[in-house]
Formats: C-alpha cells, sequence, structure tokens
C-alpha cells in the first residue's frame, strides 16, 4: 500500500502516458502484466498504482520505492527493457520522473 508521508526517505516515481481511446486499454493490460510477472517482485518495490481519465487520453502510474537505485535497477533489467520498448509503441509519449514529497493534507 503506497503511503504518501513527507519526510519518508521513499522514492516515489510518477509516470504519465499519453494514449488513444482504442490503446488505453491495451497499455493498461500491458502495464498490469509487467507488475504481476515482473515489476512487483523487484528488490525495493513498494506499490503502485494505475489511473486513467475519463477520455481514455492519458494513464498515470504512481510508484513508491525503497531507493531511487531499485526504480532504476529494476528499468534496466532485459525484461524491462524490452516492455518499455513495448510500451512505446502503445502511447504517444510517456514520461517517468521521481518525486520527494514535499507535504500532505
Amino acid at each position: 500500500m503506497p503511503t504518501i508521508q513527507k519526510g519518508e526517505l521513499r522514492q516515489t516515481v510518477i509516470t504519465t502516458f499519453e494514449v488513444t481511446p482504442g490503446t488505453c486499454q491495451d497499455l493498461v493490460d500491458a502495464l498490469n502484466d509487467a507488475y504481476d510477472v515482473l515489476i512487483s517482485k523487484q528488490p525495493g518495490f513498494i506499490a503502485a498504482g494505475l489511473h486513467v481519465n475519463d477520455a481514455q487520453t492519458r494513464i498515470a502510474n504512481y510508484s513508491q520505492w525503497e531507493r531511487r537505485e531499485d526504480f532504476q535497477a529494476m528499468l534496466r533489467t532485459p525484461e524491462m527493457r524490452e516492455r518499455t520498448r513495448a510500451f512505446n509503441t502503445l502511447c504517444k509519449t510517456f514520461e517517468p520522473v521521481m518525486y520527494d514529497v514535499v507535504s500532505t493534507y
């Protein structure tokens, strides 16, 4: 379960994908499979959530990791590199960005 709390030493990653309504579910399915088979089993993985906007033109992926290096190591695995190339064919753009929690309410 993700925890959003200022001062935690966890690494938060928010990835946004720009998709079309015709490819949205395909990418959601591919992301779910990646989490089920690979990502959730990587060292340092804590939790993640997928969000889709009403128009099915954007997917937001929120994930938490024990350390920045854990997330980066997952990205470098051969299987994840292959999956990332497949994700790229299902969307217009995507960008993972690492964040630190600065405030919660």
